[in-house]
C-alpha cells in the first residue's frame, strides 16, 4: 500500500481540487465521499470506487474499512494529511474518490400503476396502528421535482427524505448546484446514492411527466389548495421551487393542481427541504 505523508503530494492536491471545484469534478469524472458509512452506501448502490485514502490511526477508532472490490487503489495517509483532506470531523479515517454516474430521464425505472383511485371525497384518513409499517416503495410513481435549487445542503436533505419516504426519483431542473457537490453528499447521508437523481431542463421534465401520465402538483401560495385535500395516490410529481422566488410560470401553467402548506405564523415560507418532507410523507400517508 502506498503511503503519503506530505500535503504537497499531487494526489492530495487533486483530491482537494475535487472537493472544491465542480469544474474539476466534471473534468475528472470523479467526486469525493467521506466516511465508512457513506462509502458503504456508495458501494451498495453500485458506484465504482477509484481510490480510497485511509488514515489507520483514525480508522482504528471506528472499525475496519468496508470490503473493497478488486482493483481499487488504497492509499495510506498520515494524520496530518488526513486532517487536511477531511472536510469535517467524524469521517472515520476514510476519504474516497468515486466515479460519477450520469442518469437521464429515460434511465428512470418508475413503477406501473394499475390501481384505480377513488374520488377525494372518499379519501378517509387511516387509523394508524401503534407502529405503522410504511411500504418500501409507493404503489404508483412518486417523483419530486426541484426547480433551480440553490443550496446543495437543501438538496441533500431532500434526498434523505426522499429515501425515507420511498420516492422513486428526484429530478433537478435547470440546476444551480452540482449533483456531486460535497455538501450535498454529506447532507444526504448516503441518500445521494440510493435515490435516482436526474438533472434536466424544466421543459424536458414537463414533457416526461405528461408522457408518463404523472400528475404535476406545484407547491405555491397563490391559487392553491391545502396539500392534504389533493389525492396523491395517483402517479404524482411534487414540484418545489426556490425559497426566494418560488416556481416559474412554466411550471405553474403545466400543473394539474397547486398545493400549499398552511402557515399559521408571521413568516410565509418554510425551508424547501422541510416543505418537501411534509409533502412526501403526505403521499405516503394517503397510500396506506
Amino acid at each position: 500500500m502506498e503511503t503519503i505523508t506530505s500535503i504537497q503530494n499531487p494526489k492530495v492536491k487533486h483530491l482537494l481540487q475535487l472537493q472544491q471545484k465542480s469544474s474539476e469534478r466534471r473534468k475528472a469524472g470523479l467526486f469525493v465521499v467521506e466516511g465508512r458509512r457513506e462509502l458503504l452506501h456508495c458501494l451498495e448502490a453500485g458506484f465504482e470506487i477509484d481510490s480510497v485514502f485511509v488514515c489507520p490511526k483514525v480508522l482504528a477508532e471506528y472499525g475496519e474499512l468496508p470490503l473493497l472490490p478488486q482493483g481499487v487503489r488504497c492509499v495510506e495517509v498520515s494524520t496530518a494529511v488526513y486532517e487536511k483532506l477531511a472536510y469535517r470531523g467524524g469521517t472515520e479515517g476514510v476519504v474516497a474518490e468515486v466515479k460519477t454516474r450520469t442518469l437521464t430521464l429515460n434511465d428512470l425505472l418508475l413503477p406501473e400503476s394499475t390501481e384505480k383511485t377513488e374520488s377525494k371525497e372518499n379519501l378517509e384518513r387511516p387509523e394508524y396502528p401503534e407502529r405503522p409499517e410504511f411500504p418500501k416503495k409507493p404503489k404508483s410513481p412518486l417523483v419530486v421535482v426541484l426547480e433551480s435549487v440553490e443550496k446543495p445542503g437543501n438538496l441533500g436533505a431532500i434526498l434523505r427524505s426522499a429515501d425515507a419516504s420511498g420516492v422513486d426519483a428526484v429530478i433537478v431542473c435547470d440546476p444551480l448546484t452540482d449533483l456531486y457537490n460535497p455538501n450535498l453528499i454529506r447532507s444526504s447521508v448516503g441518500a445521494a446514492f440510493s435515490v435516482p437523481c436526474v438533472a434536466c431542463t424544466s421543459a424536458e421534465c414537463i414533457a416526461f411527466l405528461k408522457q408518463k401520465g404523472i400528475q404535476i402538483l406545484t407547491a405555491q401560495l397563490q391559487d392553491s389548495h391545502l396539500y392534504y385535500d389533493i389525492d396523491m395516490r395517483r402517479p404524482t410529481a411534487i414540484v418545489m421551487g426556490t425559497e426566494s422566488t418560488g416556481l416559474t410560470d412554466q411550471w405553474r401553467q403545466a400543473a394539474d393542481a397547486h398545493i400549499r402548506i398552511p402557515m399559521l405564523g408571521q413568516i410565509d415560507s418554510l425551508n424547501v427541504s422541510v416543505s418537501a418532507a411534509i409533502l412526501m410523507f403526505e403521499a405516503v400517508r394517503q397510500r396506506q
